[in-house]
């Protein structure tokens, strides 16, 4: 189902104790011991890997430091077909319900092996009839507005299948939605599974910023997380889980209005089950395509950092700040100021630095060029200063506005950080965007989602949503 490959520009160089793994961009060197060594080579030369748990957590750690991808493999429809209970809360969204169910009505998927289960959480409309009309069973959150959390659950509960597909009423399901995820199960350590969110409609400038922007769409390559500190998780929106899983975890946490599907997935992972993005088996989603919803939804979206840090204080923000660099990237940004003596200095400190790492790649059986270290420290002092601008912008760019305003002299700082986090989303997103369009909305997101993360801190008295843990190190960087 999933297997791997070694990334672009990614070399393995065999030794006789082991091997070290090469990768050119970001330059990085990591030294393995043989049984490693063996592995990768399997990997390299297409040989066969055994699909055992070790196994899995030693490529799924080369994986997130970028040595390995994982490469999704079509599965071969299964002999067997699980029953699927599809969940669907819903409440007033009678003409969105009608559209979803629709195109449950159209899945590639036996009917005899599916249910589609409505839970109505104390609709005003004629949700609950639609869902009639449309053969779907009908259950009550048994509240008016409990939540899609709590409703979520009623249907988990009245549900008969062995994996429970969660999908929103405001999304329709591709034909192939559950025929291209279910099969995913077969591996018996995932206890999850996701796929691609994209956006019902590509008709306006914002309905074409949210398909790539927004939190719900994660790209177009696939990921397996177990444990972890890291905050990959899937949307609820299109998920699927196993009911003994979802049952053991005792559910979403009922009470949670937003962030609820992160703390689901967060619990699992912490509990040692693996859980798996494949970009494949889509749902489209109706994003919020007016200012004044989009800006509201970014808002409601911050609350919830202040209940997730609060439920799981292990899951802290890290930002790797070697010294060194860190020194050379303020030696850099204050060229501006410093004129020539500044650019003198900074050539010194790269020189230096880089012929530093030079003997230490040399020590490990790597001979690397003067210059290429010097582009490869250039290279990662431009990820740094995008990293840590992105972090300022997100949290802390109404602060910065008003000390731009009151201090003028911080204007340029303002203008380098807010334009290096602009312009490396806009080109690796690829948004199909004017320039100035996409900054637009873009400042408008990180303003509406820093209000809330500040709302949700002063409603809850905890500010830990704005403490970042800094590490000296990476594993092996050079």
């Amino acid at each position: 189902m999933m297997t791997y490959r070694f990334a672009a520009q990614v070399t393995l160089i065999e030794q006789n104790d082991g091997a070290v793994i090469l990768k050119q961009i970001p330059l990085c060197v990591l030294r393995v011991n043989q049984a490693c060594a063996r592995l990768l080579k399997a990997v390299r030369d297409g040989g066969p890997v055994a699909n055992i748990p070790e196994n899995s957590v030693l490529f799924d750690q080369l994986v997130s430091r970028g040595f390995l991808e994982q490469v999704q493999t079509v599965p071969e429809a299964p002999q067997r077909y699980p029953f699927v209970s599809v969940i669907i809360p819903v409440r007033d969204r009678e003409n969105e319900l009608g559209r979803c169910l629709g195109s449950l009505s159209a899945l590639d998927y036996p009917t005899e092996r599916l249910e589609v289960i409505v839970v109505d959480d104390g609709s005003r409309d004629n949700s609950a009839g639609y869902a009639k009309k449309w053969g779907a069973k009908v259950v009550t959150s048994g509240a008016e507005g409990a939540g899609p959390a709590a409703a979520r659950n009623c249907g988990a509960a009245a549900a008969k299948g062995e994996i429970l597909a969660f999908i929103d009423s405001d999304c329709t399901a591709s034909k192939e939605w559950l025929r291209q995820l279910v099969p995913f199960f077969d591996d018996s350590t995932l206890a999850a599974v996701g796929g691609k969110v994209a956006g019902i409609s590509q008709a306006s400038a914002l309905d074409r910023y949210e398909d790539v922007m927004s939190s719900l769409c994660l790209g177009e390559h696939p990921r397996l997380a177990g444990k972890g500190a890291d905050t990959f998780y899937l949307p609820s929106c299109n998920l699927l889980v196993k009911k003994d899983a979802f049952l053991d975890l005792n559910g979403f946490a009922p009470t949670m209005q937003v962030g609820e599907d992160v703390d689901l997935c967060w619990r699992m992972r912490d509990n040692g089950r693996r859980i798996a993005y494949m970009p494949g088996g889509t749902v489209f989603h109706q994003h919020r395509n007016q200012l004044g919803a989009f800006m509201s939804r970014r808002f409601f979206y911050g609350t919830s950092e202040e209940v997730l840090q609060r439920l799981h204080p292990n899951r802290k923000k890290q930002m790797v700040v070697p010294p060194l660099l860190a020194g050379l990237l303020l030696v850099f940004l204050s060229i501006p100021w410093t004129g020539f003596a500044g650019v003198l200095l900074a050539g010194i400190m790269i020189v230096m630095e880089s012929r530093g790492l030079k003997n230490k790649t040399k020590k490990m059986g790597v001979n690397l060029g003067l210059f290429q270290l010097m582009r490869a420290r250039l290279r990662t002092l431009v990820s740094l200063w995008y990293y840590l601008s992105f972090h300022l912008v997100r949290y802390y760019l109404i602060m910065m506005i008003v000390i731009a305003i009151l201090q003028p002299l911080f204007i340029p700082v303002l203008l380098l950080m807010l334009g290096c986090a602009v312009m490396v989303d806009f080109r690796v997103k690829k948004v199909q965007l004017p320039f100035l369009s996409f900054l637009f909305f873009y400042i408008l997101e990180q303003i509406s989602y820093g209000l809330g993360v500040f709302r949700g801190c002063v409603k809850g008295m905890n500010f830990r949503s704005y403490v970042v843990e800094l590490r000296r190190h990476m594993a092996e960087p050079v």
